[in-house]
């Protein structure tokens, strides 16, 4: 390997960023240091998705792009891809040395010191593991906000999704370990924390404590210095009343709820193998909504799953109506490798995901668009991430997670970081802007 340099390119949802800080982490503990492209590195990782369809196809292509280049290389294949597709990858693209997937990367040194000695072939694709990936060099890539992974992989079955037979079984950290990294994270000077997991509300401690998610947020969000808590994906399934309950009283929890619907109808989430009804969705939607705290509602959904009908198209399209989302992450269905999905008949064809996909996004784009109007004139805090020099505008988030761009009267302030009020003087569907206002 030519020289201890390495560059990490990663695909896909927080968990492969924050894996990815983690790996960053783990390679500069032992001397490698990260360069901006591949061509200086003599280490190439890319850390990969495989949710949806083409992931491999982008991964392949970018390994491709760079074999020309690849003499006196390393290239390493991580994550989902890799866990995926195995050691086909050697056979597909000989000059890739590692394969490993994320339930390996407590062993990511010992897989290190075999690609130094020259071994070309390693891997780490178990998934027969109790452990969970924290470390502590972990590199943090934002100075104010970090990342804390509390539950690794997934006992659901939805017939669509190939996490676990990528991430493996669920896995909880113990309550003490995930404590102690968010306060030493407050200690050092980190004013939000986002809790991490495929199924992040399903958290269940394995130490004598036994603290539930409900429990373990409130108790995050009580640790002195942390000014907002954030926590991401929900499972509806396990989102609890006791969880509304622990935001409702405590405002450090963010008031933001992230929880992945897939579809309006009960017939399409039971082909899915979801595990609940739209009754029992709109359930905890109505806990949401009658809540002391008015909380913002964001989801993720799929279209055209095999065997959906208008009729079961009409019925999401209800509950968009229904939910008021502020916003979604929407989706074609795609069939991916092992999955239940894959031998069901009456597939949906291509044109007609699509015609879906665009009805449905251009109705949440109407209903956001009334919804952040609704904003104009309120005053709301924002969490300082940066400026934009060509617009003159500062870039915040609020609470509820939305983008608020906003002007400041000193132009040479240093803001990032900090948190101030903000007047929404104008919306768009997918942002805000607005100026910042002294609270008297």
């Amino acid at each position: 390997m030519s020289g201890k340099t390495f560059y990490i390119e990663t695909f896909g949802c927080q968990m492969n960023v924050h894996d990815s800080e983690k790996v960053i982490g783990t390679l500069q503990a032992r001397g490698y240091r990260q360069v901006e492209t591949p061509e200086d590195a003599g280490l190439v990782l890319y850390n990969t998705c495989s949710i949806r369809d083409k992931a491999e196809q982008k991964v392949f292509s970018r390994l491709q792009q760079f074999k020309r280049n690849g003499r006196d290389k390393v290239f390493g294949v991580l994550g989902c891809v890799a866990q995926q597709e195995g050691e086909k990858i050697f056979d597909r693209a000989p000059h890739v040395s590692l394969v490993a997937g994320s339930a390996s990367y407590p062993r990511l040194g010992e897989m290190l010191v075999q690609l130094e000695a020259g071994n070309r072939r390693v891997t780490g694709l178990s998934l027969d593991t109790n452990e969970t990936f924290d470390t502590p060099f972990t590199r943090r890539d934002n100075p104010h906000r970090a990342y804390i992974t509390i539950i690794e992989g997934c006992d659901k079955s939805c017939a669509y999704c190939v996490v676990p037979f990528t991430r493996g079984p669920e896995r909880s950290r113990t309550s003490e370990s995930v404590m102690a990294e968010a306060t030493g994270l407050a200690k050092r000077g980190f004013t939000e924390i986002q809790l991490l997991g495929q199924n992040v509300n399903s958290y269940r401690d394995p130490s004598p404590a036994g603290w539930d998610f409900a429990g373990l947020i409130a108790r995050v969000a009580a640790i002195p210095g942390i000014r907002r808590v954030r926590y991401t994906t929900s499972h509806p399934r396990d989102f609890s009343k006791s969880i509304v309950d622990a935001m409702d009283a405590n405002p450090v929890l963010c008031d933001h709820v992230h929880l992945p619907v897939q579809s309006g109808s009960s017939k399409v989430l039971r082909s899915m193998d979801r595990l609940y009804t739209r009754e029992d969705y709109l359930r905890r939607i109505e806990w949401l909504k009658t809540a002391r705290r008015r909380y913002s509602i964001t989801t993720d959904i799929i279209v055209g799953f095999p065997g959906e009908t208008e009729r079961d198209f009409e019925e999401t399209l209800d509950l968009l109506d229904e939910v008021q989302y502020d916003s979604l992450f929407s989706f074609k269905y795609s069939p991916r490798p092992n999955t239940a999905a894959l031998s069901m008949g009456d597939r949906i064809p291509e044109e007609e995901k699509q015609r879906r996909l665009v009805i449905l996004q251009e109705k949440q784009r109407a209903i956001q668009i009334r919804r952040n109007a609704q904003m104009i004139g309120a005053i709301r805090e924002v969490l300082v991430e940066g400026r934009n020099q060509a617009l003159g505008q500062w870039i915040g988030r609020t609470s509820c997670n939305r983008t608020l761009n906003f002007t400041h009267p000193d132009s040479g302030a240093a803001l990032t970081g900090r948190y101030l009020p903000v007047r929404v003087t104008r919306s768009g569907p997918n942002s805000l802007v607005g100026e910042s206002v002294t609270v008297v």
